[in-house]
């Protein structure tokens, strides 16, 4: 046992802690503290904390220290789970210096790497692991020495996850949660939106892990192939997809090949996707009632999932429960996403929003935080449109509050498409329907939106929908809606202000030469021509797609019948702009967005195994009895 270390605890929680302090240091107050804190930290690195098959997990814990002792009593637990590793360049939202930072205010916190990954023992296998894990890591941290009984977790991405998929499991001692950018339904988020299988994502990911797995690090060839993959050749991969199982980037280690094929194997929402760590919107029953936090972005990969999860349980918990959706990417907080600044008041302290809402829930003190409205949103819009110094688009925006998600007082308004383009409040009359031709071999490229794994390859959050020769997959420096596959909808220059704030929808009457095909809408804020950019800046808000195969329910795919018409709705999920007066609100259909999502061959072959490509004849309707429209969340009278 260290010689700086004071315990005055005996009896065998005791003897389990002296074996578990195999190292220690004491850190001084961080740079920038806005109120000195009341401790110094003491670490003990890799404690080998057991789980109930016997599998060790590797476990920093961060506790209050005094003059090179560790603080005497008992403190509240915070508790974060990561694959990304506890220190150094690869940590994320579980980085010591958020622990360090907590600890110093008065509490124990505890980093955990997960199964398989870094100082772990196990086999690592993505998120069906750490209901239970988690669990136990909160039941064990209760009960040490220097535990009041009181564990919140906390993280983001796939901390989230590690968190939700613990909270299912209802451990004892699990009092609160802080919860950035979580998912509710992998497979609706990060797997197969729609149907179609998000290529991009699930590619980069796991190559990203796999160069940092435990056989890479033992296996020096191995990592710099696994991250040659990665930046050198991921663009010729994305190409090359889809590739047969014995021929995937990711054979050199079969521990991540293992997951990404049960991806490929798995198209549908069957019993695969519903285990606990991928959903969580089966078990909203099976959450504590405990206070948690959702945070997220318009332009975050689990958009969907923290809204969803907010709506899911704020309904069922007397507990508060809160929300938080910013103008962010996943990587949350900063007041810049993609090629837009949302202005100052876009850039929010997530560290010192976590303390207030720690202090209040699990100290008891009162930081106002539950005296707030339970959600707080930004809307994107408002700013001048120039160009800043540092090259960004000056969108602007607003924080607003609500009581519910979405709010009480937004007003679903339909606007219609038109044979002409237009997109008025006028339902349509007998008009021609809209036609293009998709051809799988030249796809619409990806220009921003809700990207993470993959945002060096393919740009992120709010862009300009104009192609760059820079931008993977773009073959030309025009406007996307210059290309014949993309139709565009939209208004005439709003006379006044229009905002939304809410779900959004598409529907779209269609019909395909093909047996199976996709459907892509995108909402558009179509911003007036300035100095800085004299074509204007059309800036995406939202998009998604449907693979239209599935008439008979996501589990059972029944194929469409070529030429016939069926209606398909889109959703887009939440929205919250102004579109200031002389924008235009538009919206582009079309049939692909590769590489974020996998590009369709239209020949109806199993998804992930096609052998071949070919061309469909798409068709979308807006007449009478077709009034094909989006469904827009108006807040007061649209224009």
């Amino acid at each position: 046992m260290p010689e700086n270390i004071r315990v005055t605890q005996t009896g065998k929680q005791l003897a389990v802690l002296v074996w578990m302090l195999p190292a220690l240091s004491i850190s001084g107050r961080a740079q920038g503290d806005a109120v000195d804190p009341a401790y110094d930290v003491a670490v003990a690195v890799n404690v080998m904390v057991p789980m109930r098959d016997g599998v060790r997990l590797a476990t920093d814990v961060y506790m209050p220290a005094h003059d090179g002792e560790v603080a005497p009593g008992k403190f509240p637990v915070l508790v974060s789970r990561t694959p990304y590793g506890k220190v150094g360049a690869t940590a994320r939202a579980g980085s010591n210096e958020t622990a360090r930072y907590f600890a110093r205010r008065g509490y124990v916190v505890v980093v955990q790497d997960c199964r398989g990954r870094y100082n772990s023992e196990g086999t690592f296998y993505i998120d069906i692991n750490e209901g239970r894990d988690g669990y136990d890591t909160v039941e064990w941290a209760a009960s040490q020495p220097w535990s009041n009984g009181k564990v919140g977790t906390y993280g983001a991405s796939y901390l989230a996850q590690t968190q939700n998929a613990l909270a299912v499991l209802r451990p004892p001692h699990l009092a609160a949660m802080f919860v950035e950018v979580g998912t509710s339904n992998y497979y609706q988020e990060a797997a197969y939106r729609g149907g179609a299988f998000c290529l991009l994502h699930n590619l980069v990911y796991p190559l990203i892990l796999g160069s940092t797995s435990p056989e890479a690090q033992k296996d020096p060839a191995l990592k710099a192939a696994m991250l040659e993959m990665l930046h050198e050749q991921i663009g010729n991969w994305l190409r090359a997809y889809p590739f047969r199982p014995n021929a995937s980037p990711l054979l050199m280690d079969p521990v991540y090949q293992r997951w990404f094929q049960d991806f490929i194997d798995h198209p549908t929402f069957d019993d695969y996707w519903k285990q606990n760590g991928f959903n969580f919107e089966q078990s909203y029953d099976k959450y504590p009632d405990i206070p948690i936090y959702f945070i997220s972005g318009w332009y975050d990969l689990f958009e969907r999932g923290t809204l969803h999860n907010f709506m899911g349980l704020a309904p069922r918990h007397k507990s508060a429960t809160k929300l938080l959706m910013g103008p962010w990417v996943h990587g949350i907080g900063p007041r810049v996403a993609g090629g837009v600044d949302f202005g100052a008041s876009a850039d929010v302290s997530l560290t010192a929003e976590q303390l207030r809402w720690s202090d209040q829930v699990l100290k008891g003190q009162d930081t106002g935080i539950l005296q707030e409205p339970r959600v707080r949103y930004f809307i994107m819009g408002g700013g001048d449109g120039l160009r800043d110094s540092n090259g960004q688009m000056k969108n602007g925006g607003e924080w607003v509050t609500a009581s519910t998600w979405p709010p009480a007082n937004d007003s679903p308004r339909s606007f219609f498409l038109h044979a002409d383009g237009s997109l008025s409040r006028q339902p349509p009359g007998d008009e021609p329907p809209s036609k293009y031709l998709f051809d799988p071999r030249h796809p619409v490229p990806t220009i921003g939106g809700q990207i993470d794994s993959g945002k060096d390859l393919s740009p992120d959050g709010a862009r300009d929908q104009h192609c760059d020769l820079k931008i993977f997959a773009c073959e030309d420096n025009l406007p996307l809606s210059s290309r014949r596959d993309v139709l565009v909808f939209e208004t005439p220059p709003l006379g006044s202000d229009l905002t939304i704030a809410g779900p959004v929808t598409v529907d779209l009457w269609v019909s395909s030469s093909a047996p199976e095909t996709d459907f892509t809408a995108k909402l558009v804020d179509v911003w007036l021509p300035n100095r800085d950019y004299p074509e204007g800046f059309a800036m995406n808000l939202e998009d998604r797609i449907v693979r239209v195969r599935s008439f008979g329910g996501e589990s059972a795919p029944v194929f469409a019948k070529p030429l016939s018409v069926r209606q398909v709705t889109i959703d887009l999920v939440g929205v919250a702009n102004r579109f200031r007066a002389g924008h235009r609100v538009r919206v582009d259909i079309s049939s692909s967005n590769f590489p974020f999502f996998d590009v369709n061959p239209n020949t109806g072959e199993r998804s992930g195994y096609s052998t071949y490509e070919t061309t469909a004849f798409q068709v979308v309707y807006h007449d009478r009895g077709h009034p094909s429209h989006i469904n827009l969340p108006v807040m007061g009278e649209a224009p």
